[in-house]
């Protein structure tokens, strides 16, 4: 009975509050802004997703580094951003190039806007955090990312989501395939240029596997970014349009679930088995995949979408694994970057309003191949430039001897775990018998050698 009478109690403060007009019926704008807020929420939990995938992903003792990486960038991001960034990115334009004005958010009314976009900015620098993990330096990245959501995501959101060179031309990019995801991964990348490998990862030109400790914990992650890229995507509406929304969430979920399954099949193909992390990885592929075009695609092209997304990340892994050495512990330059780059220009292909596949011709994947290589230029010269200024004063890396005991001892001098031996060899571990991703790859390399 109190039960029931405490809910009566809270709904009548709920129908009582100024969400409602005096009239006593909710405004259009009330429910826009819980739905802008409800998005933003969705995308912060985002964050959980991404500590959970990069813990799950590595080694056991870089965790704490990890997640507090992770804590960094969420609470950096928004106060860097309400500083310079939301200026940069929505002020007055200056020759298409940047914002002006409205740093601090002076003259800025819409603070449910800067927070969604907030969260975005977040979003785009903490892609870094997985691809560098297990040796940068964490004031390193804490100075990357203060540039990431300064200046150099803003100044690209600028062009493309404001009044910027880029949409002027009609490029397009409803939720951030482009703003978001390849602006990150074309960051990490550049940042891993710098870094190199880790220690063992490739020996004597063999790949060496170095396993994630927890794939389920790296699986939930997945789960809750699933969950969180519908506000997302469904946030970046705006507003609660009951034609709009829907279509979104469709086309985000049916684009997702063809990343997994293309994934999944092509990978037994390929390697004779169903890789687990790749699967897990495909679903975030096709997520990539969709969200430029999420709002202009039909849920048959949002499919599509989503199962070349799962053999570029198949493919784009082995290339930058095996052929390049690229170093990246969680996939991100490709299920963002590859992806990112695939569901941009598939908007070209794929919008019932514009794409060459409804009759419109090669014009807008023509703008939408300009955008891609615009945003891959300044973000890596931008990355680079400030990365090879921090390199001028410090390394960026941390020594052999912190790598091999662990960023968590290293950096944080405590540890997840309880830890019975000690990590002490420069190769990497791998249980015997075991059999993953990496040892396909070097047979794949043994075959074509043969």
């Amino acid at each position: 009975m109190l039960k029931k009478l405490g809910l009566l109690l809270f709904i009548s403060l709920f129908l009582s509050s100024p969400l409602y007009a005096d009239t006593g019926v909710v405004t259009t704008e009330t429910v826009d802004m819980l739905w802008v807020m409800i998005g933003s929420f969705l995308v912060f939990f985002m964050h959980a997703g991404f500590a959970l995938v990069e813990s799950g992903f590595t080694r056991a003792k870089n965790s704490l580094n990890i997640i507090t990486k992770n804590f960094l960038t969420i609470s950096i991001g928004p106060i860097v951003f309400y500083l310079i960034g939301y200026g940069l990115m929505f002020g007055d334009s200056f020759n298409s190039l940047f914002g002006s004005n409205s740093f601090l958010l002076n003259g800025v009314d819409d603070i449910g806007f800067f927070v969604f976009q907030a969260m975005f900015v977040a979003t785009c620098a903490t892609i870094i955090s997985g691809a560098v993990a297990e040796r940068i330096k964490i004031g390193v990245y804490v100075i990357i990312t203060i540039a990431m959501t300064s200046f150099i995501y803003p100044v690209i959101g600028h062009w493309i989501w404001a009044d910027g060179w880029l949409a002027e031309l009609g490029f397009s990019d409803f939720a951030g395939s482009t703003v978001v995801h390849l602006t990150g991964a074309a960051g990490a990348l550049t940042v891993v240029l710098f870094l190199g490998p880790r220690l063992g990862k490739y020996t004597k030109g063999k790949i060496n596997v170095i396993p994630g400790h927890n794939i389920p914990m790296g699986a939930l992650g997945v789960f809750i970014l699933w969950l969180g890229w519908f506000g997302f995507n469904g946030g970046s509406t705006l507003e609660a349009d009951p034609t709009l929304v829907p279509m979104v969430i469709a086309t985000t979920l049916m684009a997702s679930a063809g990343g997994l399954l293309s994934t999944v099949l092509y990978s037994q193909l390929r390697f004779k088995q169903i890789d687990v992390s790749l699967a897990l990885n495909g679903v975030l592929a096709g997520l990539v995949g969709v969200t430029a075009g999420t709002a202009e695609v039909s849920i048959p092209g949002a499919i599509a979408i989503g199962l070349v997304s799962g053999v570029i990340l198949v493919e784009g892994i082995t290339f930058i694994d095996r052929v390049l050495k690229i170093d990246d512990p969680v996939g991100a330059t490709t299920v963002h970057g590859l992806s990112g780059i695939w569901g941009t220009l598939a908007v070209g292909l794929f919008s019932v309003e514009s794409g060459l596949f409804y009759g419109h011709g090669l014009s807008q994947f023509l703008i939408q191949g300009l955008g891609v290589l615009a945003v891959i230029a300044w973000t890596m010269i931008s990355v680079g430039a400030v990365t090879f200024v921090i390199t001028r004063f410090t390394s960026i890396r941390v020594s052999e001897e912190e790598e091999l005991i662990g960023l968590d001892i290293s950096e944080h001098g405590s540890s997840a775990y309880n830890f019975n031996d000690t990590f002490s060899s420069k190769e990497a571990i791998q249980p015997s018998g075991a059999f993953e991703l990496a040892d396909r790859l070097n047979q794949l390399t043994e075959s074509k050698a043969t």
